[in-house]
C-alpha cells in the first residue's frame, strides 16, 4: 500500500534526485521558464513554490534554508529581491505547467513549467523574431 508516500522515484537514487531537483529549481529561478519532461516539472513545483514562500518571508533564516538547496548565489539574492517582492501579494500558485508535446528521441511527454508573473524576456533576437516575418517587418 502507498500510505503516505509522497513524490516521484523516477528511476534515481535518492542522491541523484536531490541533485536533479535543485539544479532544476536554481535553472527555473534563473530563467523563470524551463523545458523538461512532465514528471520532473510536476515534481519541481512543488520545491519551487517552497522557496518563493521563503523569500516572500525575506528573513535571514528563510535565506539560510533556502540556500541550503539553492547554492548559486545570484540566484538567490534574485529569489530574495526580485522574485520574493514580486509575489508578495499572491498566496500561491507561484508556477504554471504547460505541455508541449513529446520528445523526438524517445517521445518521452515534456513540458514548459514557468513562473506565473514572469518578467518580459531579456535576450534580443530570439526565435520568434528570426523568422522571416519578423525580418519583413524590420526590412519596410
Amino acid at each position: 500500500m502507498k500510505h503516505r508516500v509522497v513524490g516521484r522515484r523516477l528511476d534515481r537514487t535518492t542522491e541523484h534526485r536531490t541533485a536533479m531537483f535543485r539544479n532544476l529549481v536554481t535553472s527555473l529561478f534563473r530563467h523563470e521558464r524551463i523545458t523538461t519532461t512532465t514528471p520532473k516539472a510536476k515534481e519541481i513545483k512543488r520545491f519551487a513554490d517552497k522557496f518563493i514562500t521563503l523569500a516572500k518571508k525575506g528573513t535571514p533564516h528563510a535565506r539560510r534554508q533556502a540556500n541550503r538547496d539553492v547554492r548559486d548565489v545570484e540566484v538567490l539574492n534574485k529569489l530574495f529581491q526580485t522574485l520574493g517582492p514580486r509575489f508578495k501579494s499572491r498566496p500561491g500558485g507561484y508556477t504554471r505547467i504547460v505541455r508541449v508535446g513529446r520528445r523526438a528521441g524517445d517521445a518521452a511527454e515534456m513540458a514548459m513549467i514557468e513562473l506565473v508573473d514572469r518578467s518580459a524576456p531579456t535576450e534580443t533576437g530570439t526565435k520568434a523574431e528570426k523568422g522571416p516575418k519578423a525580418q519583413e517587418a524590420t526590412a519596410g
